[in-house]
């Protein structure tokens, strides 16, 4: 079983910046693409971006297009990602996850099959 272990999260003002790290260890499997979604209170969870595993193509979602990077080191099996210009509407349990799944959107929550425990990121005003 493969296992992610999310680091980073924190608390900090609008405007500005915080990264986050997503290492996968355990069992290797086929992934094809790693992404993150974030959940704010009495939300859903939504999509915010993926990177493709093999060939780093990316995807985001309109809100953080031009804040936030995503971005992998396939030799250390792990995604990051670089959120700038962060803003209180941020604020979300940020959870990272592996797409495994065919038959789905790279956006779609039913397409990742493992998650990781969550990191807390909170934007103050």
């Amino acid at each position: 079983q493969v296992q992610l272990v999310e680091s980073g999260g924190g608390l900090v003002q609008a405007g500005g910046s915080l990264r986050l790290s997503c290492a996968a260890s355990g069992r290797a499997f086929s992934t094809a693409a790693m992404g993150w979604f974030r959940q704010a209170p009495g939300k859903e969870r939504e999509f915010v971006t993926a990177i493709n595993w093999n060939f780093g193509y990316t995807y985001y979602t309109d809100s953080v297009k031009g804040r936030f990077t995503i971005s992998r080191d396939n030799a250390k099996n792990t995604v990051y990602l670089q959120m700038n210009s962060l803003k209180p509407e941020d604020t979300a349990v940020y959870y990272c996850a592996a797409n495994t799944r065919t038959g789905w959107r790279i956006s779609d929550s039913e397409a990742y099959d493992t998650w990781g425990q969550g990191t807390q990121v909170t934007v103050s005003s």
